[in-house]
């Protein structure tokens, strides 16, 4: 072996690499979403490649600038965005979730002054298809997150459940 230690350093790499993709893989994010739609009673959500694909097309196209832009209309997918430090599937999903306390079922409205369309979108009851891709910012030392949906939900006026 002429370089043992980059081989070492290889392996190191490949590990850590293992480890990152084990905290981002399509079950952690399957099983966030159903965590939030379990409470509800929900039927689950279940991972769509082809909702994936797009999800992962559209993180690499903001990979430069990480910025928060929704994909343009007409939407074919539902979508949840997010662009942090340290983020993996199941921290965005509940980074997502926390805000169902500021959602009102009853008015289905959101507490004033506050968001809360990523929550209703993750207990959109019709959308049982889910597929996200995740990307590292060449900007910053961030992570840019982008979860789409199928059937998309959040319609105007409409409860999520």
């Amino acid at each position: 072996m002429k370089n043992p230690g980059h081989v070492i350093m290889v392996l190191a790499f490949a590990i850590i690499m293992a480890i990152a993709d084990a905290q981002d893989s399509p079950q952690e994010y399957v099983n966030a979403h159903n965590h939030f739609r379990q409470e509800l009673n929900l039927p689950p959500m279940s991972w769509d490649e082809t909702v994936a694909e797009y999800a992962r097309s559209y993180a690499n196209q903001r990979m430069n600038d990480c910025a928060m832009i929704h994909t343009k209309p007409p939407h074919k997918y539902g979508e949840n965005l997010a662009c942090g430090p340290d983020l993996n599937a199941t921290g965005v999903v509940f980074f997502w979730g926390r805000e169902k306390a500021w959602y009102d079922y009853n008015t289905n409205t959101c507490e004033q002054g506050k968001k809360c369309g990523h929550y209703t979108q993750i207990v959109w009851k019709d959308s049982l298809k889910v597929g996200c891709g995740r990307v590292k910012c060449t900007n910053t030392p961030m992570w840019y997150i982008v979860c789409s949906y199928f059937p998309p939900g959040n319609y105007i006026g409409a409860k999520p459940y």
